[in-house]
């Protein structure tokens, strides 16, 4: 996989708030690969979860068919999942989970993955436009939890309550979307930290001011600490050569 059909950064920070970073990242553009992962700060481990994430497709070696690499991701994130419900069954905790979005290149297309509600961005001819659809049942508050109960009744999903997340329950249902691999599209992966603090309009407008990855994921990280800086901060840029 050549790196030259694209250019890409990332960056995590704890935020303003939380004591901890439970978020990961995953840039290699030498397999033509960016994940974020957002662990659960409302449950037990969420560090240990999205960094299991990171590390399991780290370790992936990028096959010549893309669909064989895209079936290996699946299976990766199926092998963390049950993981992390056995390791949270140890532990006796509700559960021990993270959100992932998974963005993988291809000349003809970009592939997406995502469970939860982590986010992927392409701008491009059109503006900016939100790939995934949240995995969130209403409008969700500062803290990110997984609804545990059944639905229906009483115990219908509390507004805001995360619908989807890796280690949460089986079988694991992981979303896939396809979008053109058009020379000059930029594609932004981020957790809620950054739409917690950056509107899409505001998010567009900093996409559109061409800097490179870099430097508008520096800018992003002014933005959301200057701002409340609310929850853990994760971006990742690539930019597809003209």
């Amino acid at each position: 996989m050549s790196a030259q059909a694209y250019v890409s950064a990332g960056r995590t920070e704890t935020g303003k708030v939380r004591r901890l970073n439970e978020d990961a990242l995953l840039v290699r553009e030498d397999a033509g690969l960016w994940v974020v992962a957002d662990g659960l700060g409302g449950h037990s481990a969420g560090d240990h979860a999205s960094g299991l994430i990171v590390q399991r497709l780290a370790a992936l070696q990028r096959p010549d068919d893309v669909c064989d690499f895209i079936d290996a991701i699946d299976d990766a994130l199926e092998q963390v999942n049950a993981e992390l419900l056995r390791f949270a069954a140890e532990r006796e905790v509700d559960l021990i989970g993270s959100t992932v979005v998974v963005l993988v290149h291809d000349p003809a297309f970009m592939a997406c993955a995502w469970v939860g509600d982590s986010r992927v961005y392409r701008w491009g001819d059109g503006g900016l436009r939100q790939i995934t659809a949240d995995h969130v049942h209403g409008q969700k508050d500062d803290e990110t939890r997984f609804n545990t109960g059944p639905p229906g009744g009483q115990n219908a999903p509390a507004p805001g309550a995360l619908t989807k997340a890796v280690g949460a329950q089986e079988p694991l249902f992981v979303d896939w979307v396809v979008a053109e691999s058009v020379p000059g599209t930029r594609f932004v992966l981020c957790s809620d930290g950054i739409n917690k603090e950056i509107d899409d309009g505001e998010l567009g407008a900093e996409c559109e001011r061409g800097r490179d990855p870099q430097s508008l994921v520096a800018r992003l990280f002014e933005l959301a600490l200057g701002r409340a800086g609310r929850d853990n901060v994760t971006a990742v840029v690539v930019d597809l050569k003209e």
